[in-house]
């Protein structure tokens, strides 16, 4: 695994979208489409590698969101970021956490995303909704912390950038 990750990684960011609704503040996440290439039918943030055109994985985050769920730019804030995590597939990605529009309309594009939905971010700042398991990658086993909120499982470089974020605000 760690000489997947000291190769070179290609640059992505995702957008960490907290929307304020009236019951508190919560967290959109994506349930991707079952027909991608890469981490199809995964629970995931908005975003996606930097393409060439891209200023910033900022911009790549902005970007990749419109695209999968419709929130353009002018509804999103930009709070920070969480630090860049090598995955596995071979990326760095930048979570970009950012306060969105609660009247931003979301437009899941299906060809990418097969719904979008929230989670209260209390549930996920909450370390006793972890849920401790393991997985194995390259024969090895390797502990890791999901969520499971409804009939979603959030687990993965999801749940992970979810634990950072809980690091920050905690």
């Amino acid at each position: 695994m760690r000489e997947q990750l000291s190769g070179s990684l290609k640059a992505a960011g995702v957008l960490v979208p907290i929307i304020e609704r009236s019951a508190g503040l919560s967290v959109l996440l994506t349930q991707r489409s079952a027909e991608l290439k890469h981490h199809a039918g995964q629970v995931s943030f908005p975003g996606g590698r930097m393409e060439e055109y891209d200023l910033s994985v900022e911009a790549a985050a902005l970007r990749e969101t419109t695209e999968e769920v419709g929130i353009g730019a002018e509804h999103i804030s930009v709070l920070g970021y969480l630090h860049t995590m090598p995955t596995i597939t071979g990326y760095a990605v930048t979570p970009v956490v950012a306060m969105v529009s609660p009247d931003a309309e979301l437009r899941p594009d299906p060809t990418e995303v097969e719904y979008a939905f929230e989670v209260p971010l209390p549930y996920l700042l909450d370390a006793n909704n972890d849920v401790h398991t393991e997985r194995f990658a390259n024969g090895r086993k390797v502990p890791m912390v999901e969520f499971h909120w409804q009939n979603e499982r959030i687990w993965g470089a999801t749940a992970f950038m979810i634990l950072e974020l809980r690091k920050v605000l905690l």
